[in-house]
């Protein structure tokens, strides 16, 4: 019987574990290679539904490969593009989705690329910490944001009567708040910093853009500050 130091034994255990990963990887390899189409997405779908996205991930695209053309070809390039958000590769699903739309114009679920378009950019830069503080979430960059607003808004002009509709409105009311509340963040500090002009333009432009949004009265407010301290009294009292 092998006599072997316990460094030895947990080099041999590490050296079988990644011979057994490079054969299952290879098995499961070779199995997107002889499945026919509707059993690829299956099992495609079954990990996507049970929360395994690399593996959905891999036997979709690898259909899409071998099947460039079909209707579940077609529902395989909206699930990788959703396998691909949940896993949190935004560019990739924002790759796929456009393709998609460029791809499929006349697709009867061409509404739902627009709403998952707008879904991955407004999930690209939350945190967790945002997610639970949104009312610290003015610090960070809006570029998403602004995007995700602007993606929801065009489906929103395309597709008003979609399903994914009344969801998209309230996500485009959670974002205009959040945007306007970073203008406003920003417009404060200037303020502080006697940076009269840049507060004022700040402020005058959530009045402009976001004239539903919470943050309006505070804007408005600081808009009068800082006329008063521009020495403008008849603009403030306006």
């Amino acid at each position: 019987m092998l006599n072997l130091s316990a460094a030895a034994r947990a080099l041999l255990i590490a050296s079988l574990l990644a011979l057994l990963a490079a054969c299952g990887g290879k098995a499961a390899e070779q199995e997107t290679e002889t499945l026919p189409v509707d059993q690829l997405y299956a099992e495609a779908k079954s990990s996507l539904d049970n929360g395994n996205f690399e593996r959905s991930i891999r036997y979709y695209k690898r259909l899409a490969s071998r099947f460039p053309f079909g209707d579940i070809t077609e529902q395989a390039q909206l699930d990788l593009a959703y396998a691909q958000y949940r896993r949190a590769e935004y560019d990739d699903a924002i790759s796929t989705v456009n393709r998609f739309i460029k791809t499929y114009p006349a697709h009867p679920k061409i509404d739902y690329a627009y709403y998952l378009r707008g879904l991955v950019n407004f999930d690209r830069n939350r945190s967790y910490i945002d997610r639970l503080l949104p009312s610290q979430a003015g610090n960070r960059d809006q570029e998403s944001a602004r995007q995700a607003f602007n993606d929801f808004n065009e489906m929103l002009r395309r597709y008003p009567n979609s399903s994914y509709a009344p969801d998209a409105r309230q996500r485009m009311v959670f974002l205009r708040n959040d945007l306007a509340n970073s203008e406003l963040t920003i417009a404060r500090y200037y303020y502080r910093r006697g940076a009269y002009v840049g507060a004022a333009s700040r402020a005058k432009f959530i009045l402009v853009n976001y004239q539903q949004a919470a943050q309006v009265p505070d804007a408005l407010a600081l808009l009068a500050m800082c006329y008063e301290a521009l020495g403008q009294p008849e603009l403030a009292a306006d």
